[in-house]
């Protein structure tokens, strides 16, 4: 019973240790983010920049690239597949950005990425075969999504697993992602189709 206590209470304390640190504003929280998140996440390059409010869990399956900056109110989220969540180099992520790569999901960003402000990049979904079962009782089929390089994704857009959004590509505001997108294509609507190419 004490050992139960004991425990609990360390994790109440290290929730409350993270509200405080992903709360403090300016330059202050930034450095000590960084700081603190240096030794928490698999990898962490340097010069990064992580603005106020993002939650994060499964430090220890992350890898964070170099010059990357993450927005207000992010949500970065790897609890059970080592390697399943790496950020490259250059990539800045708007504010609201959910990258999750839990429940047997991968998410692979390259370098020079743009994402932008309430995208959903969700690498697992729930198993809805069965009709006699809850929803929330059948588990989910994770997958893997890639993000080459040089790709922007526009607002309110959402990336489902088993993607590739291949080098140079565009992905616009609000599409719905549920296939591969080719090199320098423009993408977009629900389900996201080629509009037209960069070249």
């Amino acid at each position: 019973m004490i050992h139960h206590i004991l425990i609990t209470v360390i994790n109440k304390f290290n929730e409350a240790v993270s509200f405080i640190l992903r709360n403090i504003p300016g330059k202050t929280g930034i450095i000590l983010r960084n700081t603190i998140y240096r030794s928490k996440f698999t990898s962490f390059g340097r010069p990064n920049s992580f603005l106020t409010g993002t939650h994060i869990r499964g430090y220890e399956n992350i890898s964070i690239g170099n010059n990357v900056n993450i927005g207000i109110n992010n949500q970065l989220y790897c609890t059970d597949n080592p390697g399943g969540l790496v950020i490259g180099n250059n990539v800045y992520t708007n504010s609201n950005v959910m990258l999750n790569a839990d429940c047997g999901g991968s998410i692979i960003i390259g370098n020079n990425v743009l994402i932008g402000p309430n995208v959903v990049v969700r690498s697992a979904d729930h198993n809805f075969s069965s009709a006699d079962t809850l929803i929330q009782k059948q588990g989910h089929t994770g997958g893997r999504i890639t993000i080459e390089d040089d790709v922007w994704i526009g607002a309110n857009a959402v990336i489902l697993k088993g993607v590739t959004i291949k080098t140079g590509a565009v992905v616009g505001a609000g599409a719905v992602v549920t296939k591969d997108v080719d090199e320098y294509v423009i993408a977009g609507g629900v389900p996201a189709k080629k509009i037209s190419s960069r070249d």
